[in-house]
């Protein structure tokens, strides 16, 4: 009875061997093989971040094995780039490598003791800069940072108040507006980047949503008003529109 436990002992063994090399070979096969390659990179929801952006930051490289890829290693060195808020990494047999992206968006830039920032929604310092340069994002004026550094965030409340409003407008209406202006601690009007700027009285900084889809419609109707507007008023339950004379 020994022997015959000692032979079925040996045959597991055998056959747990000769599985092990049989996966091995497999796996090298895939690993290996030349067909199947890195030859692509699938950027998705990507603006400013390009192919060669990753290819760097990911140190990865066209034409190595893609199963050689460890996609949450590349996953981690990109998650750790300031541009990238969120990503995830994944093969695409044979030979692409995707990549869905949510990137960081300046959407203000604001004033600090050695030029200036640019920041994105949650008050993350994406540039800094020391000339103003041209650009499609609105100036935040009546307050301003010091200290701050590329990767900091800005605390200051009111700064935060305007991002948290601004966030809320889609593109094509944060690119249309110049400044955003304290008036006061707690009232806030914004200018247009149009050739005759109209202000836009948005006052406190409650009721945001209805606020900035109200901006969204004024901005997008003004487009074809025949007449000359001086400026607008969220404050009231309807806005109101004051025309030029």
């Amino acid at each position: 009875m020994a022997v015959i436990r000692r032979r079925r002992t040996f045959g597991r063994l055998f056959r747990g061997i000769i599985f092990l090399f049989v996966s091995a070979a497999v796996l090298s096969f895939f690993v290996y093989m030349p067909f199947f390659t890195l030859e692509n990179i699938k950027l998705v929801g990507a603006k400013y971040l390009t192919q060669d952006d990753i290819l760097k930051v990911g140190e990865i490289y066209l034409g190595e094995p893609l199963f050689r890829l460890e996609t949450d290693q590349v996953q981690s060195r990109l998650a750790k780039d300031l541009r990238v808020e969120e990503v995830t990494v994944r093969r695409e047999l044979p030979h692409t490598l995707e990549v869905t992206l949510k990137e960081r968006r300046p959407i203000a830039t604001v004033m600090c003791n050695y030029g200036y920032l640019d920041l994105d929604h949650d008050g993350t310092v994406l540039d800094s800069y020391k000339s103003l340069k041209n650009m499609q994002i609105p100036m935040i004026n009546g307050v301003s940072v010091r200290d701050v550094y590329i990767g900091d965030k800005v605390d200051d409340e009111l700064i935060k108040k305007i991002l948290d409003f601004l966030q809320r407008l889609d593109e094509e209406t944060l690119n249309r507006i110049s400044e955003v202006a304290f008036v006061e601690e707690d009232y806030v009007v914004m200018y247009t980047a149009t050739e005759r700027a109209v202000q836009i009285r948005i006052g406190k900084l409650e009721r945001l949503d209805e606020k900035a889809r109200l901006t969204e419609d004024f901005l997008r109707d003004l487009k074809t008003n025949p007449h000359p507007v001086e400026y607008v008023d969220f404050n009231y339950t309807a806005p109101f529109i004051k025309l030029a004379q």
